[in-house]
This record gives C-alpha cells, structure tokens and sequence, in this order.
C-alpha cells in the first residue's frame, strides 16, 4: 500500500528534509516513526529537500508498506511516535506509481519578515526581523517581475548541480499578514536558495540598495553579484504542494 501523508513542521531543530549521516532530518524522523508503527523499515519520500531550519506548513510524503492500516490510525500513530515539533495532518492511499517528489508539478514558498524595531521573542527562529517598517506594495509590484519562464542562474546559490536553472514562476507577491510581511512565490521548481535570494532582492530594492525595476535586468544578466542577499532559512515555509 502507498501512504500519503500531509505533514506540518518547524524546521529548527533539522538540518532539512532529507537523512544526513551526521546530522537529525525530518525525514529520519519520520522513517523511525513509521518503523515503530508499521514494523516496517522503508523509505519515505518527500516532495522537497528543504534547507537546514526552513519550515513547512503543509509537506506532502509517501511510502509504501506490506501492511494495510486505517489512515486515521496511521494519523495518531505516527503522531504518537514523531517528535513534538513534526506532525501528520492526514493520511490518503494513493496509486502506487505516486512519488510525492515526482508527481509535483508546483510548489508553493512563503518568506516571512516582521518589521518592528522591538524583537519579538515568539518569533525567533520563526520570521526574520527588519527593524524598519517595509513598504509591502512596493515590495509586490517588483514580485511581479519574477513571472513567466527565465533562467533564474542570478537567484541560485553558487555550487548547485543541476541540468537547467530555467523555472517558470506561476504566481509571485508580498502582502501584509498578521503584523508581518510575507513574500510568497508558487513555481514548477526551485533553485538552491532561490526563493531566499528572491526574498532578499526584494528587502534590497525596499531599501534602496538596488533601484526599483531591477528584477528584469537582473534576470538577464544571469549575475548572481547583482541580486539581494541570501536571507535567513528560518523564514522560510513551504507552503502548498500541487499534484
């Protein structure tokens, strides 16, 4: 049988998603935790391997197992057996050529500032902190240059190894939410640190460290030196997973 799961976490604790050898992972975890409730040793699969300390409001992952339970129970088990800082949400059989990493097709990232020139304690490692108010509708009509199909090589990380830096964002903006400041940004696939050095191009142009209308030049250019800084992991949440 081929489990679902839909899975919340803070991502403080864990260097990411994926299993390290020398460091803790959501997705070990979550392998141990179904050993411990299946009998089963197997591999789970996730549908993105997140940076050291980022964060997921909804997480989607799958893995197969000989025994058949009940996907309620599969729910409070699991819950039962993870740590407190990961939950499952829910649980769905799916077809067993379901892969929660290759049957995406989009993703959606959220990063999140609160502007305030006191530190807030309950948002430490939750939210990165501007001590200057930001302009949120500035900051949301230069998202809107990050639309269409490009080559994002000026928003990856130096040292990443893949085919093609082309992605094609699908929806991209900045609005104001509960007090904070959230860059959201829905796209077929993300770079290494692409939706941090997005996030970052943006407090740069609200700062005035790069101009206004930047973001298409920068694009072109393919530059990595001409974009905004690589902000901090614990703002970031994955969002939304679209199948």
């Amino acid at each position: 049988m081929n489990y679902l799961l839909t899975m919340r976490f803070c991502g403080t604790a864990y260097h990411g998603w994926q299993r390290q050898q020398n460091a803790v992972s959501v997705q070990e975890k979550t392998e141990n935790a179904v050993l411990s409730l299946f009998g089963e040793k197997v591999s789970v699969t996730g549908c993105s391997r997140t940076d050291a300390g980022v964060h997921a409001n909804c997480f989607k992952a799958n893995f197969k197992a000989e025994k058949l339970m009940d996907a309620s129970t599969v729910v409070q088990g699991m819950n039962f057996y993870l740590p407190e800082d990961v939950s499952v949400l829910s649980c769905e059989y799916v077809g067993d050529d379901f892969n929660a990493r290759f049957s995406c097709v989009s993703k959606e990232y959220r990063y999140v500032f609160y502007d305030s020139r006191i530190r807030d304690p309950f948002l430490i490692n939750r939210a990165e902190h501007v001590k200057h108010e930001l302009n949120e509708r500035l900051m949301d009509a230069q998202a809107k240059d990050y639309l269409g199909t490009h080559d994002f090589s000026a928003f990856c990380a130096a040292g990443a190894a893949v085919r093609s830096n082309v992605r094609t964002v699908k929806n991209a903006g900045v609005l104001r939410e509960d007090g904070k400041v959230v860059f959201f940004v829905e796209a077929d696939g993300f770079l290494y640190n692409m939706v941090r050095i997005m996030a970052g191009t943006l407090l740069y142009i609200d700062e005035g460290k790069i101009p206004e209308g930047s973001i298409p030049l920068i694009i072109e250019k393919k530059n990595r030196l001409l974009a905004g800084k690589t902000v901090p992991a614990h703002g970031l949440y994955l969002n939304k997973v679209f199948f």
